[in-house]
């Protein structure tokens, strides 16, 4: 993986912090701690795959995003905040570093803080598959519907096969929500190099300026935990 625009972490968290305590909201406020429970979270978790149901948005620039996303919504129905208008975030790692994680452990965070949020999420090899013509299926309509959602979740854009049509497709929906300015997640294994020579150079001029960018490293958190599993097993044996 190579990144050559990445901002470093300390940046984005101080920005966002910053943007924070001008609104009043300690940047330290933990929004992953529900004292009793949360209707919204418990209505979701359904849609959240099992293996995230008890995600954590423990990275500080994903859970700063979050709070700064949670503080700027616009008061609704009992005062509970809605979604409004504001930064995305674009999550870069080598494969196992905990992207998807942090990506469903922030919608989490914005359920838990009493955000009213409609969100989706999808993988970019299910966008594609979801959307490719096929007879009895109005797929503009459900690229509509994708582009208008309020949270949007894309993971591993990059990842699928590239084509004319796939670039085409992730142009009109980045570009549908670049000027919306609506806040979408999107995880992928590929720096900014090699992402913008697989989705192109118009599609990663809008990630550029649209997004904050989080950097994960570390090892395969698979592999460590599968190597640990196969250790207690040979230790019990």
């Amino acid at each position: 993986m190579r990144d050559y625009d990445a901002q470093p972490v300390g940046s984005i968290v101080h920005r966002l912090a910053h943007i924070l305590t001008a609104r009043g909201i300690d940047p330290k406020t933990k929004l992953t701690d529900p004292v009793g429970p949360v209707p919204a979270l418990d209505a979701a978790q359904a849609r959240i795959p099992a293996r995230y149901r008890a995600a954590v948005a423990d990275h500080p620039a994903v859970a700063s995003w979050a709070r700064e996303v949670a503080g700027g919504g616009r008061p609704g129905p009992k005062g509970a905040p809605g979604l409004a208008e504001g930064r995305s975030l674009l999550i870069v790692g080598t494969t196992g570093t905990g992207k998807t994680h942090q990506a469903y452990g922030a919608v989490r965070s914005l359920l838990i803080a009493g955000v009213r949020l409609r969100w989706k999420a999808i993988t970019a090899a299910d966008l594609y598959a979801e959307l490719r013509p096929r007879p009895g299926h109005d797929g503009e309509r459900e690229l509509m519907d994708l582009a208008r959602c309020p949270l949007l979740i894309i993971d591993d854009l990059g990842a699928a096969k590239n084509s004319e049509w796939t670039e085409e497709i992730t142009m009109r929906l980045i570009n549908r929500r670049y000027n919306a300015m609506l806040p979408t997640l999107i995880t992928t294994n590929l720096g900014m190099a090699d992402l913008r020579a697989h989705i192109g150079d118009r599609v990663a001029s809008r990630l550029t300026e649209m997004t904050d960018r989080v950097i994960l490293d570390g090892p395969d958190r698979r592999r460590a935990l599968a190597a640990e599993r196969r250790h207690i097993a040979a230790a019990r044996a």
